[in-house]
């Protein structure tokens, strides 16, 4: 799941660059309004890819890691039921 969110990131903002490049490069040649839109859509772009590449999915179990501070580790696993109150 990892690898797929990774390249539909890069994919994302691959996209989302070379539509820069091609509005100001080459479509401002012949139109200026068309390379501002093309711009705004790759405005959109960023944030989208963001959410994508940090969504989590079922198989994502990062609510359970531990934290690394033993007394908190307890006391979660005694709130969720995992270990017995002393």
């Amino acid at each position: 799941m990892l690898a797929r969110r990774r390249h539909v990131y890069f994919a994302m903002m691959g996209t989302c660059i070379t539509l820069f490049v091609l509005a100001w490069g080459v479509v401002r040649i012949w139109s200026v309004p068309v390379a501002v839109g093309m711009c705004v859509v790759a405005m959109v772009i960023p944030p989208v890819a963001a959410m994508v590449a940090n969504r989590r999915g079922p198989d994502d179990r990062w609510w359970d890691d531990p934290s690394g501070d033993p007394k908190s580790d307890e006391w979660w696993d005694e709130l969720d039921g995992k270990k017995r109150p002393r």
